[in-house]
């Protein structure tokens, strides 16, 4: 599989079999139409409109949005339409994850179909042979991807975190990487992408960073979340990238666009123009 193919398959959805999901007249997510029993069973909280769903008018303020919809979340576990609750707020909104209009828990936000915010942390060393990447891979008991490669520190961005302390929390956790180290981390752009899936709509953005590290360095899990730590030449995981299915779907992304940022994929590639604007998708 190509590069470009990777891309694509983080960016396959048809908008057709949803229906937009407002508040105050703003659009904030998408629902599947398959899924819309479970939201008539909530009138006091959803109205139906021509132009899609929307939150009771009545539900002005944010806390009371939020907990409408932690109340909608109680049912839709009950009814075996979602696993669990994660207990991490998510922000729920049009724009930047600062212009929330309420919080819905992270277990919800495909099925809601809100934006989501994530952070990815790109660990690597120089050495005499070129760069080799740090890589994670992810626990056997993990929901999601267990047993796939990911980038040495990876997680979701809650609401009421700031992405420097909340980077610094997800690199403790999950490499025992002191905040010292931690701050070094470099912010080196975003990636986003839409995916769509049985359980809803994924609206996603990674900040991403890179780190670079001593070639003596070693990280250690304290989360129980990474089942070993590997350091790879990058054209190795490049390789992993194009011709093995080994990487978590999303970090495939970030991957790639490491790679163009740091030389070793190069304009001359014949889809480099898609594969740069194909990091970068608008979100509906």
């Amino acid at each position: 599989m190509s590069y470009l193919r990777r891309i694509q398959s983080c960016n396959h959805y048809d908008l057709e079999r949803f229906q937009g999901f407002y508040i105050d007249g703003q659009r904030v997510g998408w629902i599947r139409k398959d899924a819309l029993n479970h939201i008539e069973r909530h009138p006091e909280t959803f109205t139906r409109q021509e132009d899609g769903i929307h939150l009771h008018r009545q539900l002005s303020g944010f806390r009371e949005r939020s907990d409408a919809l932690a109340t909608v979340l109680i049912d839709l576990v009950r009814q075996g339409v979602l696993a669990k609750i994660r207990n991490e707020p998510y922000p729920v909104t049009a724009g930047p994850r600062g212009q929330a209009v309420c919080l819905v828990d992270r277990a919800a936000a495909g099925f809601f179909g809100i934006r989501a915010f994530g952070q990815h942390l790109n660990g690597y060393c120089r050495t005499a042979d070129g760069i080799e990447m740090w890589l994670g891979r992810r626990a056997k008991d993990r929901g999601l991807y267990p047993g796939r490669l990911d980038q040495l520190v990876a997680g979701g961005l809650p609401h009421g975190i700031s992405l420097r302390d909340n980077l610094r929390k997800e690199c403790q956790e999950e490499a025992g990487i002191a905040q010292t180290l931690a701050d070094q981390a470099r912010p080196v752009g975003t990636v986003s992408y839409l995916t769509e899936s049985p359980r809803g709509l994924k609206p996603d953005v990674l900040y991403c960073y890179d780190l670079e590290l001593a070639a003596d360095f070693q990280p250690v899990c304290t989360d129980g979340e990474v089942d070993e730590f590997l350091r790879l030449p990058l054209q190795e995981v490049a390789r992993i990238v194009c011709e093995t299915e080994e990487f978590k779907p999303n970090c495939n992304l970030v991957v790639i666009d490491f790679l163009i940022r740091h030389g070793a994929l190069e304009p001359e590639h014949p889809d480099y123009q898609e594969l740069v604007s194909g990091l970068h998708v608008s979100l509906p």
